[in-house]
């Protein structure tokens, strides 16, 4: 157990009329097997199974393995739109004949980030129509290095304002970066064992579960939010910015025109299953709260983790164990078995138990399967008369 609180001094700086500080629960899951490297992974959620839940599935991934990861370069996007251009197709050209000088301006802005290797790489021209008329939405791809990147982008989007005013004749109104980082994609698999499952037929049911992801996107929501249960639980741990990594992941879901699920499983040759996460994740090492909260420093050294790129690797293999556990359970005993195990802990509390109480109390409603508060009042009520 460890505390290294957020004092409300440094929350103070972090946000505007600090009233105190909100602590999560912080666990820690295990049998993690990343790219032939092991990892204690800290998790802060207050979800009851979350924790174990990850736990179990890597301990299922590690006999076959573990979890293998890709990725692309650590790029960003940062938007430019441009209004009340008359020639559009003749400021679009006259962007790309500016390239140079553009990016030569936006690298300007952040040397450091220049000399580290990243910078302004790239930039794209979109013609959009709307209800307004067309506008030209010019991207800036900005390759972030370590960063999460959103203040780099930025600056350098708002310095580019006047140069593209006066390139295209027209009127710049949105400068700010996009939290779909679909040219910052990470990829995880992992292979689980059919015989650790339960056998082939196990398998079948999972993967008749989860086709209903692929096509329904009610289930798709509750799908995918499962991987989230991890993902985030690591994020918000590691001081990241959760808020851009659901709206970049929900967004990516819905990229071929439909909400469906970010996972893939099927059956490998010998009747294992294989499952793969494909998201797009805008994670940092340097800067923001992950260089201010104690406990976000203290979480990234118990990963061991020395990029922002290892970072993104272990917060995806968590999002595919996570939904595989969620998967798994639903297809076989169910959702509530164990979920409500660890729930009649929380319905002890709120009932008024403590101490040793507690676990007493829960173990009873379970073994009834009645895990009710009203029940669980009658229960302590009895067991202090008893006592």
């Amino acid at each position: 157990m460890f505390s290294s609180c957020l004092s409300i001094e440094v929350a103070d700086r972090m946000i505007e009329n600090a009233l105190g500080t909100f602590e999560l629960p912080l666990g820690v899951a295990v049998n993690f097997l990343i790219n032939e490297k092991d990892y204690l992974i800290p998790m802060a959620t207050e979800e009851s199974s979350v924790v174990a839940a990850a736990s179990n599935a890597a301990k299922i991934a590690r006999g076959k393995g573990g979890f293998k990861t890709e990725c692309s370069k650590p790029l960003m996007i940062g938007q430019i739109q441009i209004l009340n251009v008359e020639d559009i197709a003749g400021a679009a050209q006259k962007i790309m004949e500016h390239k140079k000088e553009i990016l030569r301006l936006a690298n300007a802005q952040d040397k450091i980030l220049v000399d580290l290797g990243g910078g302004a790489k790239d930039l794209e021209v979109r013609i959009l129509n709307s209800p307004i008329g067309k506008m030209i939405v010019v991207h800036l791809i900005v390759d972030v290095r370590d960063a999460m990147g959103a203040n780099a982008v930025n600056t350098m989007c708002e310095a580019l304002a006047p140069s593209l005013e006066e390139v295209t004749d027209g009127k710049v109104r949105l400068k700010i970066l996009s939290n779909l980082a679909d040219k910052r994609i990470f990829k995880a698999k992992a292979i689980f064992d059919k015989e650790t499952m339960g056998g082939e037929h196990v398998v079948d049911a999972f993967l008749e579960s989860y086709i209903l992801a692929t096509i329904d996107p009610y289930r798709a929501a509750t799908h995918n939010k499962g991987i989230m249960n991890g993902i985030d639980a690591l994020i918000i741990a590691t001081g990241n910015d959760f808020r851009a990594i659901e709206a970049g992941a929900h967004a990516y879901a819905s990229r071929n025109g439909s909400y469906s699920s970010l996972t893939t499983y099927y059956k490998d040759e010998n009747g294992n299953l294989v499952g793969e996460i494909e998201l797009p994740l805008a994670v940092g090492i340097v800067g923001g709260a992950a260089n201010m909260h104690p406990k976000a420093k203290l979480c990234r050294k118990i990963l061991g983790i020395k990029t922002a790129q290892e970072l993104a690797e272990v917060v995806a293999s968590l999002g595919l164990a996570q939904n595989f556990a969620a998967v798994f359970a639903l297809s076989t005993v169910g959702i509530q078995k164990g979920h409500m195990s660890l729930h009649a802990k929380n319905i002890a509390v709120m009932a008024g138990a403590e101490g040793k109480e507690i676990d007493k109390l829960a173990e009873q409603m379970v073994k009834e399967n009645k895990i009710k508060l009203d029940r669980a009042k009658e229960i302590l009520e009895k067991m202090r008369k008893t006592r």
